[in-house]
């Protein structure tokens, strides 16, 4: 697989050298043909949403090329630490059709093809804008997966393009739901990959999406294409002039972890609050639980601080993950493997009690929704805390 990536994009490269030097002079004929490309869900969890790109066609010059905004660099030294803070340097490139088809066809996703109603000049200024947009100065961009992905460049070059003759139209959301809500139906939400992002990111994605949000998802993109209408010679015409399947497989079925992280807090929690029943009949406390418990959730919380102050993560910011990750859980945690512990920590064990009892209230007005994976681990808290505060009162 490594070896099959690192090939495509030798030859991603080497072909964007060679066609920019040609590209400029390029006219479309009136036999070409933009298409929005719309792939279904890989297995890796960046593949999970789809994919949307955009094909130039054009038999009169014999042109047959991808569009992908998609495209990120491991080989950057910095890729990692720039993705981390939020500058998530991406970049347009274009590369023959083939190519991409045959990747999907290799990772068995399924392709659709919506070929736009423009006329001659709305192409060729689409097409410029592209190639713009793929020269070396112009290609990079700061990713953003929610605002500014794969799926919104084309949604925007297109509006840019016919301007006040495209007619959005919004009756293909049938249920106002949030970005968290959208994404959460692409991740299954008992996986791993859906425990972290729900975990680090906040309260901006539980707002109710705007139809022009929903289109940083790919289905969502194509629906909405399909709906939208166009003005041509003064009347209202389809935006979608046609739409073909160019690859018909199954779409790949959002399934948990083997090794879930609801198992996996399923068991913690049930240890745990064994572990507590057992320090409640004979009156003692296991300091190793404790610290655990308050040593990770500490890690959690300046991880949630981090990404909320420090970063250039959109979504991260206001992040009630807050109420049972807590940052000074890591100095408490070392206070609780003392034998005479400070006065001070009854009132600090009520005051996690208190957070916690938010939680649900956030949940339900919809503030914002907790992973449900975490169900247990709030259960395993509130015990402890609980425990705690009265055997240390005692």
């Amino acid at each position: 697989m490594l070896k099959k990536h690192i090939s495509f994009l030798f030859i991603l490269f080497s072909f964007n050298y060679t066609f920019s030097q040609v590209s400029s002079t390029l006219s479309l004929s009136t036999f070409s043909q933009i298409s929005i490309i719309t792939s279904g869900p890989g297995e890796a969890l960046y593949e999970k949403f789809g994919h949307t790109a955009i094909r130039v066609k054009d038999p009169v010059l014999q042109l047959d090329l991808l569009y992908n905004y998609g495209i990120f660099d491991f080989d950057n030294p910095s890729f990692y630490t720039d993705f981390t803070k939020g500058y998530m340097k991406y970049k347009l490139a274009r590369y023959p059709f083939h190519l991409a088809l045959k990747s999907s066809q290799q990772d068995k996703r399924w392709v659709k093809e919506q070929i736009l109603n423009l006329t001659q000049e709305q192409r060729n200024q689409f097409f410029q804008i592209l190639e713009i947009n793929a020269t070396p100065k112009n290609a990079g961009y700061f990713y953003d997966p929610f605002f500014d992905n794969c799926a919104t460049k084309p949604r925007d070059i297109i509006k840019k393009v016919l301007g006040e003759k495209l007619i959005f139209k919004d009756n293909f959301i049938t249920k106002d739901q949030s970005l968290r809500q959208l994404m959460n139906i692409e991740i299954h939400p008992n996986t791993w990959g859906s425990l972290g992002i729900n975990v680090a990111l906040g309260s901006k994605l539980d707002k109710i999406a705007t139809p022009n949000e929903y289109l940083y998802l790919p289905d969502y993109v194509f629906e909405a294409l399909n709906a939208s209408k166009v003005i041509k010679n003064d009347k209202e015409e389809n935006l979608v002039f046609k739409t073909s399947i160019l690859l018909d497989f199954k779409e790949k079925e959002t399934n948990s972890d083997k090794i879930s992280p609801f198992l996996i807090l399923l068991l913690i929690a049930l240890v745990g609050v064994f572990i507590t029943y057992k320090d409640y009949k004979n009156r003692k406390r296991t300091k190793w639980l404790d610290f655990t418990l308050f040593f990770l959730t500490g890690i959690i919380g300046l991880l949630i601080v981090y990404l909320w102050f420090f970063t250039n993560h959109s979504t991260a910011p206001n992040n009630f993950n807050f109420l049972w990750a807590l940052t000074p859980n890591i100095i408490v945690s070392f206070f609780l493997l003392k034998k005479h512990t400070p006065k001070w920590l009854i009132k600090y064990l009520k005051f996690l009690i208190l957070l916690l009892a938010f939680i649900p209230i956030i949940s339900i007005t919809k503030i914002q929704l907790f992973s449900i994976t975490l169900i247990p681990l709030f259960i395993l808290l509130g015990v402890r805390y609980w425990f705690l505060q009265k055997t240390l009162n005692s």
